[in-house]
């Protein structure tokens, strides 16, 4: 990669979402570039669920297979770095990297993903994504039966017993700290047998991220197999906002049907503007990013040969 090579897409991001636009994009003979940190969400995360053919593989396997068969593709290529700028201007993006490089396009693809805020209780964090869990489609199965937990509390606190009772009827809900849910959220939570602990959480005990039990600043603890948390995020990357994107009140970038942005020419996809973190997903939004730019790429193509045309 030079220092004014220009591409007809920048993809930045090179886990499923970005992946899966290159290869839309390489197939139809596009020159792309895709910009890597290697710094994916699910870094940690020891099995992928829910995509066919690919269930129960580890993240960096489905990362390294996808990567392996773009790579026979010559227009395509990759940089590990971290794009750090990037601006719009007359109809092309600019965006440069931590390494001091600088790249050109005519359309740009943000596969940025997000990143999650985590609690101030020990060992959460450790526990993130191997049990301590964001979602039942992803991990549920492997977990159904088993003693479960919910740590959250309020309206998401409601929508997370509905949904996770499903899995076990053994559950229960920590609300960590006083309880905050309405009058008939509480009478849901009662009739569905579900025990409700409002005393602080002081850590989550675990062997090797494998959770052991909650304790609480008493010195008590409660045993559970697994947690289910939906965690507060933001942004990986302050690209969208360099932009000038729209967001949603969750802090998701806005997209429409094909992943385009407020900004024209500027897609994103992935994490980064879904609130459905499953890894088909954000290859099946890639994808479309991918097919769209194309599309775009064909009309003004199309548009300036017809203009060249009528000035000659």
């Amino acid at each position: 990669m030079g220092t004014t090579d220009t591409f007809d897409v920048v993809i930045v991001g090179g886990s499923y979402a970005g992946l899966s636009a290159a290869l839309l994009l390489g197939r139809s003979l596009r020159k792309v570039l895709v910009i890597d940190s290697g710094q994916p969400c699910n870094q940690q995360t020891p099995h992928s669920h829910s995509f066919l053919t690919r269930d129960g593989e580890t993240p960096a396997q489905i990362a390294s297979i996808a990567k392996e068969q773009l790579l026979h593709y010559p227009t395509v290529s990759f940089v590990n770095d971290l794009a750090t700028e990037a601006r719009a201007e007359s109809n092309e993006f600019t965006v440069e990297t931590a390494t001091g490089h600088q790249v050109r396009s005519r359309k740009l693809l943000l596969a940025t993903g997000i990143y999650d805020i985590m609690p101030a209780i020990d060992g959460f964090a450790e526990c993130w994504g191997r049990s301590v869990l964001h979602c039942p489609y992803c991990h549920g199965y492997e977990v159904h039966g088993q003693r479960l937990g919910i740590i959250a509390n309020g309206d998401v606190a409601h929508k997370m017993v509905r949904l996770i009772q499903h899995w076990s009827s053994d559950l229960t809900l920590f609300t960590n700290g006083p309880a905050t849910l309405t009058a008939e959220q509480w009478q849901t939570t009662q009739q569905l047998g579900i025990p409700v602990i409002e005393t602080e959480i002081a850590a989550v005990e675990h062997q090797q991220g494998q959770l052991k039990n909650l304790r609480f600043p008493d010195g008590s603890i409660h045993e559970v197999d697994a947690i289910f948390s939906p965690i507060p995020f933001r942004q990986h990357s302050d690209l969208a906002a360099q932009l000038g994107c729209d967001f949603d009140e969750s802090g998701l970038i806005k997209v429409g049907e094909f992943g385009q942005t407020s900004i024209p020419g500027l897609f994103a996809a992935g994490d980064n503007s879904t609130p459905f973190r499953q890894v088909s997903i954000a290859a099946t939004n890639g994808g479309k990013a991918g097919v769209w730019m194309n599309h775009e790429l064909i009309d003004e193509d199309i548009a300036h040969r017809l203009h060249t045309s009528v000035l000659d």
